[in-house]
C-alpha cells in the first residue's frame, strides 16, 4: 500500500509555501525495488607532523604517495647513517675484547708470580699495586665458573658437620666465603684484606695465637715455593689433634705419596685422602706433635697452576 503525503516548500519570492504530493512506497510490497543514495566521501589525507614542523615538511609527507607515513627529519637532527652506526658497535665490541684480553694477561702474570715466589715476595706485588689483588680475584672467579665443581663447597660441607665450638682458620680465604657459610668461628686470612672480615698477613707468619685453632683450611691456597713454612705455621696455631684440610688441583701433584711424606715431616699424620673427585684432590691431616718453626725438614712445593691464554 502507498499513501500520499504533503511536503511544504517555501517560496521566497511570494513569501508563501508550496505543497508537493509524494507517494510513500511500502518496501514490503512485491515487485518494489528499493535502494539508498549514498554520497561518496573523499578519503582523508593524514600527515605525520609534529608541533613546530614547517608546513612545507608536513605537505611533503603526502606528496607523491598519499596515505604512506614518512619520517620527518628535524632541521637540527643529524642524518641517520647505518654504516656509521655499525662501525660504532664494532669499535665498542673491539674495545671490550681488548680490555678483556689485557685483564686476562694481567691475571695470568700475577698468578704466575704467586706460584713461583715465596709468600713474602708475592705480598710485595699487592703492596706495590693496589689494583693487582682485585684483578687477580676477578680472573680467579672467572676460572672457578668454568670448573666442574667448586672445591670450597666441598670444604664448607665438611666443616658444617664438625662440632659448632670448633675454631677454624681459613688460610688464603679470598673474599671469606667460608666464614659466611658456616656457624663456626672462622679467622679469614689472606695477603690482602678483600673486606673488613679478612686479616691481611703472610700465611707463613699469622697473628693467630699458638694452639688456638681446631681446623686449618688450605683451599687452592698452597701457592708459592715455601710450603714447608705454611705447614709449620699451621702446626703452631693448631691444637693437638687439630686438622689440616687441603684442596688442590690434581695436575699440581707430581706424586701424592711424596707430598704426604713432606707434610707429615711438619708434625702431621695422614687422616684421609679423596682422589676420586674430578679435577681436585682433597687431603686431610691430623696434628700429632709440636714441631716448632726451627724444624730442619726440607722445603717442598707443588707444580704451579698456570693458566694458558685462550
Amino acid at each position: 500500500m502507498s499513501k500520499l503525503f504533503e511536503c511544504p516548500e517555501w517560496d521566497c519570492a511570494s513569501n508563501t509555501s508550496k505543497k508537493y504530493n509524494f507517494k510513500k512506497v511500502d518496501s514490503s510490497a512485491k515487485g518494489t525495488k528499493t535502494g539508498k543514495i549514498s554520497k561518496k566521501k573523499k578519503p582523508k589525507r593524514h600527515s605525520l607532523s609534529t608541533k613546530g614542523d614547517s608546513e612545507d615538511n608536513a605537505a611533503s609527507t603526502n606528496s607523491g604517495n598519499p596515505g604512506k607515513f614518512v619520517r620527518i627529519q628535524k632541521a637540527d637532527e643529524e642524518p641517520f647513517d647505518a654504516k656509521k652506526s655499525g662501525k660504532k658497535v664494532e669499535m665498542e665490541s673491539l674495545r671490550d675484547k681488548l680490555i678483556g684480553s689485557l685483564k686476562g694477561s694481567r691475571f695470568r702474570f700475577i698468578n704466575e708470580q704467586l706460584y713461583t715466589n715465596e709468600g713474602k715476595d708475592a705480598a710485595k706485588i699487592f703492596d706495590e699495586d693496589a689494583t693487582a689483588f682485585k684483578v687477580y680475584h676477578e680472573g680467579y672467579r672467572q676460572q672457578v665458573s668454568q670448573w666442574p665443581l667448586n672445591p670450597l663447597d666441598v670444604i664448607i660441607k665438611s666443616i658444617r658437620k664438625m662440632p659448632k665450638d670448633y675454631v677454624v682458620g681459613d688460610f688464603g680465604c679470598g673474599d671469606a666465603r667460608l666464614a659466611q657459610s658456616v656457624p663456626h668461628k672462622v679467622y679469614s686470612l689472606d695477603l690482602v684484606a678483600a673486606n673488613q672480615d679478612v686479616i691481611a698477613c703472610d700465611m707463613a707468619n699469622t697473628p693467630l695465637k699458638k694452639n688456638s685453632l681446631n681446623v686449618v683450611v688450605y683451599c687452592l691456597s698452597l701457592m708459592g715455593t715455601n710450603l714447608k713454612d705454611f705447614l709449620l705455621e699451621a702446626n703452631r696455631v693448631l691444637k693437638m689433634g687439630g686438622l689440616v684440610k687441603i684442596a688442590e688441583v690434581q695436575s699440581r701433584f707430581v706424586s701424592v705419596k711424596e707430598f704426604v711424606k713432606n707434610v707429615e715431616k711438619c708434625g702431621f699424620k695422614l687422616l684421609d685422602k679423596d682422589l676420586r673427585k674430578n679435577y681436585f684432590f682433597f687431603i686431610t691431616f691430623k696434628k700429632i706433635s709440636n714441631t716448632g718453626k726451627d724444624n730442619k725438614c726440607e722445603n717442598f712445593s707443588l707444580k704451579p697452576c698456570l693458566y694458558k691464554k685462550r
